[in-house]
């Protein structure tokens, strides 16, 4: 055994960054299934159910807000960490919005409004803006 071997020996039994290679000193020949591949990414994805906040109208205002931004690249995707410009998919969840607005006038309180008011006016501005650009 040489000495780099012995002064950083790999861990057994740890999940490589694939998810399609097997587990370290597993002794599978083949490549997962579906199935299989479906499982472990299910499985690496399970939320404590702790940490999941509490359901609220600013809450889904911020998810939908959250998933346009993405749509017109200017976060992350989550899983892949790439960003990606969809400006029609951007399109639906502002649309989306808008019809919450309009079917919750007259519902929501003084705060509720203004931030629904305010993100659709932010989204739409940062839209224009964005697909401009791509033109």
């Amino acid at each position: 055994m040489s000495t780099e071997e012995a002064s950083d020996p790999k861990p057994e039994n740890t999940v490589d960054d694939n998810i399609d290679q097997p587990v370290q000193g597993e002794k599978t020949a083949e490549p997962l299934s579906d199935e299989e591949r479906k499982a472990r990414a299910e499985e690496s994805q399970k939320i404590d159910p702790s940490q999941i906040p509490d359901a609220s109208f600013p809450l889904m205002i911020s998810m939908f807000t959250t998933q346009a931004m993405g749509a017109l690249g200017l976060i992350p995707n989550p899983i892949t960490s790439e960003m990606e410009f969809q400006p029609e998919l951007a399109r639906h969840y502002i649309e989306m919005l808008a019809v919450l607005e309009e079917k919750t006038k007259g519902n929501l309180d003084e705060n509720e409004a203004k931030l629904m008011e305010t993100s659709l006016h932010e989204l739409r501005v940062m839209f224009v803006q964005n697909t401009k650009k791509e033109q």
